[in-house]
């Protein structure tokens, strides 16, 4: 990682990177564009004003997924969020049917389930990678994936 942390420099390069990654975390959980854009800038601000200095690339990115989780509970927490209208209630554009019938069970997973569901098929990454990002045991995320599969399974049918 040549980039001094905390230029301009190292931020533009990590929005170029990480953007997509970190708007689809937001999204995952916030489901609104405006809360989504605010705290994508909660998180590069964090990455500008951080003085530590990642191992590689690696660990750089699950710092800003770790930030992006954070932040986005956070927000969640809120009392002003209590107050908006859940997902349930919103009609979110998929392309398929089916895509659209998965992303809603996984957003009624708990808040953790959620977060390894996303790491795992969307990020690729593995459970001890993801135990480390959360931090958490490595067979305490291996439960909790092996439970959000099963219920994802019971409520979208066994095609899953």
């Amino acid at each position: 990682m040549g980039q001094q942390f905390g230029t301009d420099e190292a931020v533009s390069e990590a929005i170029e990177k990480y953007s997509d990654m970190v708007r689809r975390i937001c999204f995952l959980y916030l489901k609104d564009y405006s809360d989504v854009e605010d705290v994508f800038q909660e998180v590069f601000l964090k990455f500008f004003l951080c003085r530590a200095s990642f191992e590689n690339a690696d660990h750089e990115k699950a710092w800003l997924c770790r930030v992006a989780f954070n932040k986005c509970k956070d927000l969640c927490k809120s009392f002003w969020r209590k107050k908006v209208v859940s997902i349930e209630e919103m009609d979110i554009p998929f392309e398929s049917p089916g895509e659209g019938e998965l992303i809603k069970e996984v957003m009624r997973l708990p808040p953790d389930q959620k977060q390894i569901i996303y790491l795992h098929y969307y990020e690729g990454r593995t459970v001890p990678e993801i135990a480390g990002i959360m931090g958490k045991n490595t067979n305490t995320v291996y439960t909790m994936l092996r439970r959000a599969r099963e219920s994802l399974k019971r409520r979208l049918g066994e095609g899953f």
